[in-house]
């Protein structure tokens, strides 16, 4: 009997490393490098120095600031760690077209030295959220695959929905938000999608390209979910009479999903 599930338990992760794989193969041309340390779930620190801010994926944060760790947060890091260990240390880069952010941090895409895609493991375990950010989107199909994947099986984050309603925002940062949309306007401030009053959604204009008129034309009465980060309007100088108090900004059509 024991062998038996010793032998089940083999195929069991044979089948997971392959579907993995399947969600973004590991292209030509990577860079190798070697992992000095795992930051958190979606940062690494290199043995040269560099601090590299994984692409396409944004997990929970870790206890911070006299805040309490988010959920599945220690999970997404210790998942990582033992990756990393599993692949000796060393990892393969594709750096993103925007090579970093604005924290300095170099912008890739990781895989392990079996070919696996550390990004989308994460997102199709359920322990980060699929994300775009222009213009460092080239695996957007594959990793909103590896999030349906998790969605579906309701797996660590999506055991219990992470959506919020449009009028529960209480504080800034990463969201999944969904609501009606009651306005839609255009200006040169770009495009400005407003869910039920509370939070507005903006497209600035240089990225107006990136969504198809259909993603804003028609919209008022229709609901929908939004992911990204959202700001306190009055803080950024925006707030004003009758003005939604948060604002969300979208960079990708991936982030913007109809209901």
């Amino acid at each position: 009997m024991k062998k038996a599930s010793l032998v089940g338990a083999f195929f069991v992760a044979a089948i997971w490393l392959t579907t993995a794989q399947a969600f973004c193969p590991a292209p030509k041309g990577l860079i190798p490098a070697r992992v000095q340390s795992v930051v958190d779930g979606d940062t690494l620190r290199l043995t040269d120095g560099r601090s590299v801010r994984m692409i396409g994926l944004n997990a929970p944060e870790l206890a911070r600031k006299g805040r309490p760790a988010e959920p599945f947060a220690v999970a997404a890091r210790q998942r990582l760690q033992r990756w990393v260990a599993q692949s000796g240390g060393r990892v393969d880069l594709l750096l993103g077209r925007e090579r970093r952010d604005r924290y300095g941090r170099t912008l890739a895409h990781v895989y392990g030295v079996n070919g696996d895609s550390f990004e989308a493991r994460l997102i199709a375990e359920g322990l980060a959220y699929q994300i775009a950010i222009a213009p460092n989107v080239a695996q957007v199909a594959c990793l909103q695959a590896a999030e349906s994947h998790a969605r579906r099986a309701r797996l660590g984050l999506w055991r219990r929905s992470p959506v919020l309603k449009a009028g529960q925002i209480r504080r800034p940062g990463f969201v999944l938000v969904e609501g009606r949309v009651s306005k839609v306007q255009r200006n040169r401030g770009g495009v400005w999608i407003t869910l039920q009053g509370s939070i507005v959604l903006r497209i600035a204009p240089n990225m107006l390209g990136r969504f198809d008129r259909m993603a804003y034309k028609g919209l008022v009465g229709r609901s929908l979910e939004a992911r990204g980060w959202v700001v306190e309007r009055r803080r950024q100088g925006r707030m004003g009479s009758g003005h939604s108090r948060w604002m969300l900004s979208l960079s990708d059509r991936s982030m913007l999903r109809f209901l």
